[in-house]
């Protein structure tokens, strides 16, 4: 996704076919071609909360959905650096769309590692997988024979509206004593309801983040795993990485998961260096002879800042996910929990330079008019605000991955 190239349904991204399988480079280009139709669609994407139907096809026909699949269920299994150049090229068209999609369809990759073979055979089916998931331990779990019920409401399920599954976290009373800890499990969609509460937020309107209730849910036990997501150990090996001979499956799935928040930012940011060039070219100063903005020294610093900015995140959130593969070719050893950590800030600061190019270059230079509801600038600014409170970045990178890290290298308690 180079960020100045405009004419995307022409040119590919300079950096695609880098490391990517066989493929992937028609795929990404797929995305990258719809930027121009996603932009045209934000309102509407807005005011009905998820992207359309027609949308929703389209990614199906270009198999954007399947990137992460294994290729023996009918997956495309075309690797973490093809699903973020993807990732990227929608949320430059709409941030809404582009966030519903990445946490629709990224979690293929942690349910291709984490669970064993028949689980994964019944859960992918015939490879049309998506799959939301929430990280607080927002239901409770009791056992009923070999399994589960599960009761519970959890809110934030970015991707829902065209979901097949949800993984979420209950909290599990084993009755010895102990206080109730966290599990990860996975339900179908017939097993859960979508409730209508999403749209009133400041940002990502459109991005699906419903609430889904689950009312006395039988889990089976293989669908379970004892723990919390963010503290699952990889380094031992996981039932993915034998079982598709692909160490892209014994990889960390907490540290991209926290990448996906630098690649969505990234390709936030790109979408406003192209309205802020619009801008450029259709408009004119406002102090002393108006002449056109291109060739004023001053937004053609502003440009110039931002366009280098979010080039820089781009090229750390690439270069993260080209190292979180290499690391996983490596061996599960070397899959570590400092590593996974420090993979992670990558995804912060990856973020936080592509909202720096967003809030200190283009929004306050573009003018009172790109501020106005439903100008592409104004709604890039309320949807990365907006990413500031999500807990991912605004409490787990923010604070404790920091502490975790030091701990790590250390040694601490």
């Amino acid at each position: 996704m180079a960020i100045n190239d405009r004419d995307s349904g022409s040119r590919e991204s300079a950096l695609v076919g880098v490391g990517l399988a066989p493929g992937a480079s028609a795929v990404v280009a797929r995305a990258e071609a719809m930027t121009a139709y996603l932009v045209a669609r934000q309102g509407e994407t807005e005011q009905r909360t998820y992207y359309g139907e027609d949308v929703h096809e389209r990614f199906v026909e270009a198999g954007f959905y399947k990137i992460l699949v294994p290729r023996r269920y009918g997956g495309l299994e075309l690797g973490v650096e093809t699903f973020a150049q993807v990732g990227m090229a929608l949320a430059r068209g709409c941030p809404s769309t582009g966030w519903m999609y990445v946490f629709g369809a990224a979690h293929a990759l942690a349910v291709a590692t984490l669970f064993e073979g028949p689980v994964q055979a019944e859960l992918f089916g015939d490879g049309h997988f998506i799959c939301p998931m929430t990280v607080a331990p927002s239901g409770v779990a009791r056992r009923s024979g070999d399994g589960w019920i599960v009761t519970g409401n959890f809110r934030y399920c970015s991707g829902v509206p065209y979901a097949t599954h949800f993984m979420g976290h209950a909290l599990v009373d084993e009755g010895n004593g102990s206080p109730p800890s966290p599990s990860l499990f996975v339900l179908p969609r017939s097993q859960w309801h979508q409730e209508d509460d999403w749209g009133a937020q400041l940002g990502l309107r459109g991005s699906g983040s419903h609430s889904i209730t689950v009312r006395d849910a039988y889990v089976p036990a293989e669908h379970v795993l004892h723990g919390h997501f963010s503290q699952f150990d990889v380094s031992h090996g996981t039932p993915g990485r034998g079982l598709h001979d692909n160490p892209e499956y014994g990889g960390g799935p907490l540290s991209f998961m926290l990448l996906e928040i630098g690649l969505l930012g990234v390709g936030m940011a790109a979408g406003a260096v192209d309205a802020y060039e619009d801008l450029m070219r259709s408009r004119t100063t406002i102090f002393g002879t108006p002449v056109i903005r291109t060739a004023d020294p001053d937004y053609q610093q502003h440009y110039g800042m931002a366009v280098g900015m979010v080039a820089t995140a781009e090229t750390a959130v690439l270069g993260a996910m080209r190292h979180w593969r290499e690391l996983s070719a490596r061996g599960a050893a070397a899959v570590t929990r400092e590593q996974e950590l420090r993979l992670a800030g990558i995804g912060r600061e990856a973020f936080r330079l592509s909202w720096r190019a967003v809030a200190e270059h283009l929004f306050p230079s573009a003018g009172s008019s790109a501020a106005l509801a439903g100008e592409r600038m104004e709604r890039v600014w309320r949807d990365m605000s907006t990413v500031h409170s999500h807990a991912g970045l605004g409490v787990f990178l923010s604070t404790i991955a920091n502490r975790e890290l030091a701990k790590e290298h250390f040694g601490g308690g």
